[in-house]
């Protein structure tokens, strides 16, 4: 029984692995064949704002599949798999459409690799300088995403990370878990 028991942790695990690794794939090759070629303007503004709602109801039903997991660790990592990567090509598509729709909104043109290298970097706090916002607009957007990125660490990964806790007690059958004393 233990060995038919360790197959079934390791399926469940490459399960997990597995899309989570897809969800990234796929949420990064629609990047890439989107078809981004109209203006920017106020409906681009609101997709990205439409977007960033559809994010939060995402991260609040990731959160509540987790505390009803039967794995809510290999849940959590793959609830952040999904969440995060869309979150950050919500705000690429952005600088994309920005930057071939209204030059010299970044100090240089931006391809989708270049837009998706710029949000990585203002999202890690790296910020490297050889991209950087040089128009009004690209600044809001840029401090919309800062200040957004802020709540995905904080909040969204707080949320998450307590709904894992809230599934291993439950199926641990106890309301308290040695590691929530203070």
């Amino acid at each position: 029984m233990e060995r038919s028991g360790r197959w079934h942790h390791r399926r469940v695990l490459l399960g997990h692995l597995v899309r989570s690794a897809g969800a990234v794939a796929l949420i990064t090759v629609g990047f890439y064949l989107a078809p981004l070629d109209h203006g920017f303007g106020a409906l681009t503004v609101l997709t990205l704002l439409l977007g960033l709602v559809a994010f939060g109801l995402l991260a609040l039903w990731q959160a509540g599949a987790i505390t009803r997991a039967e794995y809510p660790r290999l849940r959590a990592l793959e609830a952040l798999c999904t969440a995060v990567p869309l979150f950050l090509i919500l705000f690429s598509a952005t600088y994309y459409v920005l930057a071939a729709n209204v030059p010299g909104s970044f100090n240089e043109p931006l391809n989708r690799t270049d837009a998706l290298y710029f949000t990585m970097t203002v999202f890690a706090t790296v910020g490297f300088g050889d991209i950087a916002a040089t128009s009004e607009t690209g600044r809001v957007l840029v401090t919309l995403q800062m200040g957004a990125d802020l709540v995905v660490v904080g909040v969204i990964a707080k949320a998450l990370f307590g709904a894992m806790k809230v599934g291993i007690r439950r199926r641990a059958g106890v309301s308290r878990l040695p590691e929530d004393d203070p």
